[in-house]
């Protein structure tokens, strides 16, 4: 009897595991794929490239400074006339403190200055005018005694030479005579000098006295004045550090102002790109929000180097050494920006 033929020998694999023709060759990449495939690899390598920041694009940020209004004087804040948002225009009143001292100051002050002024005009004048009227009165008295005892000695002269009175008798009239017309002399004199101003020396003191009680006046009105703050020019209020009613130190803030003027972005950039820039370069900002592009000015490039700034609003760090720079914005510009905003600033 023949021996039944051996079976075919089969593989280990299973039958899962084993791929068709058919399967192979759809999976199997043909020339036309591949040239697909390198272009789209090609592409998303442009794609990327193309994204990458531009190399004159610089992230920075909104920087403010501040004008804290205060007064140079302690007192307790009586009015508040702005709020935390307001905009004030040069001259606006801010905030006023208590004043009934510094009024009754002021008051003292002109009073102790009008009473100099009429002192050194009373120097300057003289005698007051009936004063002056006495004067003259008793020199027409005196003319008068000195015109009698005149005639007197007169009559006893003619008297003598004939014997009728004695030698004693005429030298009492003359010397009668003689002290008449010495007081005339001295009334004249008293008239002249009492039309007279005094002299230049209490003049000049007087006027030192009028001086300093005018200084005196000028302190208080300054103290005076320093109970109400004004705007020193047009700003926009960012708080208010004090309510009605608190006493206020001397010298302590009460309002938080930022000017427009005083608003300035603040970017940082690497030691190649300072060749670019100097003060009055022109350049271009953006941020979100802003609408178009914000024209700048650097007004101001640090001298030293420093490492990265804290606070860092790029994903893409090229350097640790960079240099801060500072730029204002172009007129109305600084109205619509807000300190700490994120900004890209483009060099030229």
């Amino acid at each position: 009897m023949k021996a039944a033929a051996s079976a075919p020998r089969t593989s280990r694999l299973p039958p899962a595991a084993i791929p068709d023709r058919a399967t192979a060759a759809r999976t199997a990449p043909s020339g036309a794929q591949g040239l697909r495939l390198l272009a789209a690899v090609s592409l998303l390598t442009l794609a990327a490239a193309c994204s990458r920041p531009d190399d004159r694009a610089y992230q920075g940020y909104v920087e403010g400074e501040y004008v804290y209004a205060g007064a140079t004087i302690a007192g307790r804040l009586d009015v508040l006339a702005v709020r935390r948002g307001d905009d004030v225009v040069a001259g606006a009143p801010l905030f006023t403190l208590e004043s009934a001292h510094e009024a009754a100051q002021r008051a003292q002050a002109d009073a102790q200055l009008k009473g100099a002024q009429a002192t050194l005009a009373d120097l300057k004048s003289g005698k007051r005018v009936p004063e002056v009227n006495v004067s003259r009165a008793q020199l027409a008295e005196a003319r008068v005694a000195e015109r009698k005892s005149s005639l007197q000695a007169a009559r006893d002269e003619a008297q003598y030479r004939i014997g009728g009175i004695s030698r004693a008798a005429l030298d009492d009239s003359r010397a009668l005579h003689d002290a008449d017309a010495a007081r005339v002399r001295q009334i004249e004199n008293e008239v002249t000098v009492a039309t007279l101003p005094n002299r230049d020396e209490q003049i000049r003191a007087q006027g030192a006295q009028v001086a300093a009680a005018q200084a005196v006046v000028d302190q208080a009105a300054w103290r005076q004045r320093q109970t109400r703050v004004e705007a020193g020019r047009a700003a926009h209020v960012e708080d208010t550090l004090y309510q009605k009613g608190e006493y206020v130190a001397a010298g302590m803030p009460v309002v938080k102002l930022l000017p427009p003027d005083n608003v300035k972005l603040r970017f940082f950039v690497p030691q190649a790109a300072l060749a670019k820039l100097r003060a009055g370069t022109r350049l271009t900002a953006r941020c979100d929000g802003c609408g178009a592009d914000i024209g700048a000015t650097v007004t101001f490039i640090a001298s030293r180097a420093e490492y990265t700034p804290p606070v860092i609003y790029s994903n893409d760090t090229r350097g640790k050494l960079v240099f801060m720079v500072e730029a204002h914005p172009d007129g109305d510009a600084a109205a619509g920006l807000h300190p700490g905003q994120p900004i890209v600033v483009t060099l030229p």
